[in-house]
């Protein structure tokens, strides 16, 4: 039951801290209005997670984890070094491009696509339905930020933010039931 609380705490900071840096992103160009303040609020609650998720997570670091087994932490490093290659690499292919606005539907959709082998590594059926949400939301964002004339990185932000701010909560609730 410790293994459950501390990963599900360590999910709660991780996703905590990248929802209120997606919320961040959101804020590029956002349409007349008060989503500065429901985004700003996002960003808040997310680093509150973080820092919750984080804490905890320290008091409670010698309770053992799944990743630290040594295959999965192997894994796990692969998948999240592959993920940086890609997309690093992706970036500068759009930067050679000049098509900058693209930098934040390519970075979710990498993201989304390295949930779907991490999910297994870590044993986290909560980053399945995370996993495909964050591959297919670039591809809507795109669309819809082109109907409408917004910012791609607002609309991928404001799909991205609260789909990891959801995780981030439902780890919060595992934890709270694991104790």
């Amino acid at each position: 039951m410790d293994i459950l609380f501390r990963d599900a705490t360590m999910t709660m900071a991780i996703f905590g801290f990248f929802a209120a840096a997606w919320f961040g992103w959101a804020r590029v160009r956002p349409p007349a209005g008060n989503a500065t303040w429901w985004l700003a609020g996002g960003s808040v609650l997310g680093l509150l997670l973080a820092v919750a998720g984080g804490v905890l997570s320290w008091l409670h670091w010698d309770s053992g984890s799944v990743p630290a087994a040594e295959r999965a932490m192997t894994l796990y490093l692969v998948i999240l070094g592959v993920e940086f290659g890609v997309a690093l690499l992706g970036v500068l292919v759009l930067l050679a491009m000049d098509r900058r606005e693209y930098f934040a539907p390519w970075i979710c959709l990498v993201v989304g696509v390295h949930f779907v082998p991490l999910a297994a590594v870590l044993d986290n059926v909560l980053l399945y339905p995370l996993a495909v949400w964050l591959t297919l939301w670039p591809f809507l964002a795109v669309r819809w930020a082109n109907r409408r004339d917004l910012a791609y990185g607002f609309t991928t932000g404001v799909g991205a933010g609260p789909a990891l701010l959801l995780v981030a909560l439902s780890s919060m609730l595992v934890a709270l039931l694991a104790r």
